[in-house]
Order: C-alpha cells, then sequence, then structure tokens
C-alpha cells in the first residue's frame, strides 16, 4: 500500500537500497592469518658451520618433517596453513581499515586456531647378505597423497594439499589483539608472519618471503584488474582479498596501488604493514604503522599493531607506549604477553647484574618463548651468557640464529637494552665473540662501533679499552716468538690472558713458547686450557700431541693424533707423526716392533707361503678376503686404502680366494667380503662382511 508524501518502492529500490546497507560491510572483513703452527696466525683450521634449519615437507619418495630452535622461540609460518575467522563485531572509524567482515581481510578479533601437522614415515628394509655377493636394498613408503590427518581443519572452506611446508609449534603467538575494536585491526602470526627467510630465526627485515602455494597465481587476473582501478576503496577490497588467500606480495601491490590513489589514509598504511608482517618483513611494518600513526596520531588500531610488533621485538617501553593509549582497550592477551616478556627481562637484566649467567640463558630463552621471539638482544644475550659460561661453539652457533633485521626507526634505535641503546648492545656482544674467536682487530673495531652509539656507557668503555690492551699484547707476542724471543713472547701473551682469562687462542699462542722453551709440562697445560675453552681446537690439539710425545706420554699422544686424523685426513705429518707414537707405545709395553715402516700400500698376496710369512710378522695384520667380480669387495678394497693410510703402524694385505683357493681353504673362508686380524701369527678376530665403521672400528682398537 502506497501512503500519501512517501514515494513508492519498487522491487528494484528495495534491492539497491538492500545492497548499500551490505556494502559497507565489504569494507569490514573479519578475519586473520595465524601465522699456531705459529702464533702469527692463530685462528682455527677448522670452521663451525650453521646451526639453525628449517625443514620442508615433500610428497615425493622420502619425506621427512622436522622443526629446530634452541632458544624456545617460534618461527614464522607458511600462510596458508591456518585461517582463522570470527564474527561481525565493532565498528569501522576508518572505511580503509582492514575489519568488519569475514572475507576480506588480513585481522580479526578472537579465534580459534587450527593447525596441520605433516609427519612422513619411512621404512628400510634390512640389508642382505649372500655367499659371494652382497646386495643391500631399501625402500621408503610416503604417505598417500591428498589425504589430509585426521581432527584438522581448514575454516575458510579451502582444501590443504598434503604437500604443503607446515612448521610444528607448541603455541600460536597474536600480533594483533582481537577484543573491542580493535579486533579488526590484529593480525595473528602464522601464515607468512616472523621470519621466514635468513639463518636461525630468519626473515631478513628487507627481503620478501616466499609467497604461499597460491602465490603468484592464485589472483593475478584479478589482481591486473584492480591495479587499473581508480578507486581506492575498490583496490582495498581487492587487496583484502588477497590477503586473506594468504598471498601476501599481491596484496602488497594492491595497497600500495590504494596508498598511491589516496595517500592520507592511515588505514591503508595500517593494511600494508599486515601484509609486510605476512612477508616477514617485521622491520618494514613497524616503519608503516609509523607513518599510519603519524598520518592521524589518533589511530588506535596502528598503535595497537605497534604494540605487538614491539613485543616481537622485546622493546616493552615502546610497546606499552602504543598500547596503553586513551580510548582503546588492549586484548588481554597482549597484555598478558607484554608482562610475561617484561617480567622474564627484569629477571634477566638482574641475574646478569650479578654474573649469574645461568639465570640469564633461562630467563632469555624465557622471553623470547613468551613472545619476544624476533628480539635481536635477546639472542645476542643467550651469545654473552654462552661465552660467560665458556660454551663457544655453542655460543658461535646461537650467534647465526639470531634474527636478521634492517636497521629500525628512530624510537627503536633509542630503546634501551641493559641500560645502553640496543644497537650498542648487539655490537658490544659481537666484540666479546670476535675476541673470543682470535679475530682481535675485529673485535677493536666493533668494539669501537659501539662506543660511538653510546660513548658514556661503563661497560662499553671498559670492553673498549680491554680489547684494545689485549690485542697489543698478541701482537707484541707475535712479533716476539718470530725473533725467537719465547719468553718475552709468554710475558705478552700472559698480559693479554690477565685482561682475558677465557682467550683459548693466547692459551694455544703461549703453548707454542712453552714447547720451544723445553718446558712441555707448561705447554700441555695451557693446551688443556685452550681446549676446555674451544674443545675442537686443532692447533691446541697439535701441540699438546707434541709435548706428549716429548714427556714419552705415548698412549696421550696416540690419542690426540688420532682424534687429527679424524679432522686432517690428508695431512700426512699428522699421519706419520701417529705412526711413529704408535710404534714408540708398543715398545713401551714391552711388544716386539721389527720392520716397520710408515706408510705403504696393501700387500696382494698370492700364495700360501707368502701369507703365512706376512702373518707371522710382529705387530698387527689385517688380511681382506675377496673375489675380483664382487661389488662389495671393490667398495671394501677402496676403504682398505684409506684405512692403510690412516694407520701407517699396521700391514693391510689381501687375498684373492678365486686365484688363491688353498688360502682360502686354509682359512676355512667360505664368505666374502671376509677380514681376519692377526698379531705375531695368532688369529684374534675375524668379521664376515662388515661396514666401513665395524670395520675400522676394529682396526683401530688393535693399531694399539
Amino acid at each position: 500500500m502506497s501512503h500519501p508524501g512517501k514515494p513508492e518502492l519498487g522491487f528494484d529500490a528495495l534491492s539497491d537500497r538492500f545492497r548499500e546497507s551490505l556494502s559497507c560491510e565489504f569494507d569490514k572483513p573479519d578475519f586473520r592469518e595465524l601465522d699456531l703452527g705459529s702464533p702469527v696466525s692463530p685462528l682455527r683450521t677448522r670452521q663451525s658451520g650453521l646451526a639453525a634449519t628449517t625443514t620442508t615437507t615433500t610428497t615425493t619418495t622420502t619425506t621427512t618433517s622436522s622443526s629446530s630452535s634452541s632458544s624456545g622461540s617460534v618461527s614464522g609460518r607458511n600462510a596458508q596453513n591456518v585461517v582463522v575467522r570470527r564474527p561481525d563485531s565493532g565498528t569501522n572509524h576508518h572505511s580503509g581499515e582492514l575489519s568488519g567482515s569475514s572475507d576480506n581481510s588480513p585481522t580479526a578479533g578472537s579465534a580459534k586456531t587450527a593447525r596441520i601437522f605433516y609427519s612422513g614415515q619411512a621404512r628400510s628394509d634390512s640389508a642382505s647378505t649372500h655367499h659371494t655377493h652382497y646386495s643391500g636394498q631399501s625402500s621408503v613408503n610416503s604417505p598417500p597423497l591428498n589425504v589430509l590427518p585426521t581432527g584438522n581443519i581448514c575454516p575458510s572452506g579451502r582444501i590443504l594439499k598434503t604437500g604443503m611446508a607446515v612448521n610444528r609449534s607448541s603455541r600460536s603467538d597474536v600480533l594483533g589483539s582481537g577484543m573491542g575494536n580493535y579486533g579488526h585491526g590484529s593480525i595473528m602470526r602464522g601464515g607468512g608472519i616472523g621470519p621466514t627467510k635468513g639463518v636461525g630465526m630468519g626473515g631478513g627485515g628487507g627481503e620478501a618471503a616466499t609467497a604461499s602455494p597460491r602465490g603468484i597465481g592464485g589472483g593475478g587476473e584479478s589482481v591486473r584488474r584492480a591495479m587499473g582501478g581508480l578507486d581506492p576503496e575498490e583496490v582495498k577490497r581487492a587487496a583484502n582479498e588477497q590477503y586473506r588467500r594468504g598471498n601476501f606480495q599481491e596484496a602488497l601491490i594492491l595497497y600500495d596501488r590504494a596508498i598511491a590513489l589516496a595517500p592520507s589514509n592511515a588505514a591503508y598504511r595500517s593494511n600494508r604493514a599486515a601484509a609486510l608482517m605476512g612477508l616477514g618483513r617485521l622491520a618494514d611494518a613497524v616503519r608503516e604503522c609509523e607513518v599510519a600513526v603519524n598520518l592521524d596520531p589518533k589511530y588506535w588500531r596502528a598503535h595497537q599493531r605497534l604494540a605487538s610488533l614491539f613485543i616481537r621485538l622485546g622493546q616493552v617501553e615502546n610497546a606499552r607506549r602504543h598500547m596503553y593509549i586513551p580510548g582503546s582497550q588492549p586484548e588481554s592477551n597482549e597484555q598478558h604477553k607484554l608482562q610475561a616478556v617484561e617480567k622474564h627481562l627484569s629477571r634477566c637484566a638482574d641475574a646478569r647484574r650479578v654474573g649469574d649467567w645461568r639465570t640469564v640463558l633461562r630467563e632469555s630463552d624465557a622471553a623470547i618463548a613468551a613472545g619476544a621471539d624476533f628480539s635481536c638482544q635477546l639472542f645476542m644475550c643467550r651469545v654473552e651468557a654462552l661465552l660467560k659460561l665458556h660454551q663457544l661453539e655453542e655460543a658461535e652457533s646461537s650467534l647465526n640464529r639470531v634474527p636478521k633485521l634492517e636497521p629500525l626507526g628512530d624510537s627503536c634505535s633509542r630503546a634501551k637494552f641493559f641500560g645502553m641503546p640496543s644497537e650498542a648492545y648487539l655490537l658490544f656482544v659481537r666484540a666479546q665473540i670476535e675476541m673470543a674467536l682470535g679475530r682481535f682487530e675485529g673485535a677493536v673495531s666493533t668494539a669501537e662501533k659501539a662506543g660511538q652509539i653510546d660513548a658514556q656507557n661503563f661497560e662499553v668503555s671498559v670492553l673498549l679499552k680491554n680489547v684494545r690492551l689485549i690485542t697489543r699484547a698478541r701482537a707484541r707476542g707475535n712479533d716476539l716468538f718470530k725473533s725467537e724471543r719465547f719468553t718475552e713472547a709468554c710475558m705478552a701473551y700472559g698480559d693479554g690472558l690477565r685482561l682475558d682469562p677465557a682467550n683459548s687462542v693466547l692459551y694455544c699462542n703461549r703453548a707454542a713458547c712453552w714447547f720451544k722453551l723445553g718446558q712441555w709440562e707448561q705447554s700441555v697445560e695451557d693446551c688443556n686450557q685452550a681446549l676446555r675453552i674451544q674443545p675442537n681446537y686443532t692447533k691446541a690439539l697439535l701441540r699438546r700431541a707434541a709435548s706428549n710425545n716429548k714427556l714419552e706420554r705415548w698412549e696421550d699422544a696416540v690419542r690426540d693424533y688420532e682424534v687429527l686424523r679424524r679432522e686432517l685426513p690428508d695431512d700426512n705429518e699428522v699421519a706419520e707423526s701417529l705412526f711413529h707414537a704408535q710404534v714408540a707405545l708398543k715398545k713401551s709395553l714391552g711388544e716386539e716392533v721389527t720392520n716397520m715402516k710408515f706408510g705403504g700400500e696393501v700387500e696382494q698376496v698370492s700364495d700360501l707361503e707368502q701369507f703365512k710369512a706376512a702373518i707371522s710378522l710382529p705387530g698387527v695384520s689385517v688380511v681382506h678376503f675377496k673375489t675380483g667380480s664382487d661389488s662389495h669387495c671393490k667398495q671394501m678394497s677402496s676403504f682398505l686404502d684409506s684405512l692403510c693410510s690412516r694407520y701407517p703402524s699396521i700391514s693391510f694385505l689381501k687375498v684373492d680366494v678365486e686365484e688363491c683357493p688353498a688360502i682360502a681353504s686354509a682359512e676355512n673362508v667360505r664368505i666374502v667380503p671376509t677380514f681376519k686380524i692377526y698379531k705375531s701369527g695368532c688369529r684374534v678376530k675375524e668379521i664376515v662382511c662388515p661396514s666401513h665403521d665395524v670395520l675400522e672400528h676394529s682396526v683401530r682398537h688393535y693399531s694399539f
């Protein structure tokens, strides 16, 4: 029925009004995604490898899945592993902000997390051994394709494929909040959020992480269409959709387009920060949020996102300043995270002040696990604690797991960590580890940079003074050593050790001086000190072995030389030193040693008389019974050649049982390859079809 004075509404008009009433919802998407040789060159010959690992799963023949983190922190995840939705709530104060509807936004309020854990299984068939011939066979079974593990849900309705990479985590960190209006501006870490490239925790600050599997092809046509539009809201909605799909790189491109059309819109900047977070580019995300706040100082969503970022960076003061602003109610989860990080940081600082380094290590790990998983300073705090605990190798390994970030903004650079600017603390710890590893000039340069940032800090000033004095002492000691003034060189290295009593390089250099002075006991003691700090220090092992030789401690010398042979398999001097130490050890034990010479080759035995004469010689003989046609025998023959060079005190023989059946019959050899070990004519061990490790273990045992 029509009413006087009111226009009549037809079906088309009602449809238009209905669409208009829904259009605001498309602007408010409400979902978020989880996301010495000579002391002149004291450096070691052996280098440590990188410790950190990220793993991927494959759906080919072999499938494995693993995750590691020494600190207990959580790294970034693939964006398509988790999708979270929440019902509509709150209001939208910025029409361009990611909030409201369930389909278009990388942001949301409280949500339940669904994860997929992919576990590969492998089965290897046992190797089979046959008479004369040996063959090994193994097979690996992969899980069936396109089968989802039970109990996993994809809230978005999309099916996740079995071959997708999945990182395992014991927690789900939230990079935003979900209470009240801020729920629309939050973002959960998971998806691509967090470190995704680099070492250890990964994530170079300025490098885009690899896009999700849908990646470039997920919405190429729609992206191209949106890029040609002139309405920033339409472009923003297309960007939201790409973000929802986990296509963070495409979303970033579209947000850039929206910003170009409306450069003063703070919400577009905040949305762009969300995409950067999805790519693991936290430094860029911080800068983008700061631009949004500068454009609109009352824009609380950008403040809250900044607070969440600062928690992950371990900057609690900055996080607190942006979390608690008038007119906003931060999410309780974010408040609890801030309080936990702040508590562990406070305990860490108290323990560091009194030199309780075990507590420092424990509390820094706890702070990282509580949410500060991208804090370079906390990871460097672990390195410092390990250094003080004389765990140099682990400290060096931990250094490789420090998150990689580009320089942050002024607010971040002004943040304090243990009373010094954040950047100065990173340089302060790095200078200490450079010194510990014998990179003296690098330590001085790094400490000077820290001093330039904070010249008034007492710890920095003391470190800079010490590294300069230690470097001068080491240089003076090297010059005196080259001039063969060994007593004075000992004193110079001692001056450096008084300032740095845990420097393995200075101990090893001084051990070289003691050796030259014929004071081998002191040399062994200094080598022991160096090896307590750095267990695999090759030069310290060499000097200790040489000193034990001089002291006629043959067993100790042989033990060190055997370690060195494994570390330096191609070093002929080490092999010859080992041979002479083994001969001397046998003599000291009363064994008869004759006709022993260094080096040589595996001897071919062709008749029974030759065989009996060879195994009757004093010492140990290892005989390889083989055939020329068997592949396993060929492999073991090659390995026997390497054992011959590594254990020169042992006589190695080979017998072809097809060419010399009399020897095979006399020794009752029925299966090849067979190895028999003889000592002065008596058989002491027989091994049939051994592995390389089993054979070498037996050879090593009888080499003493």
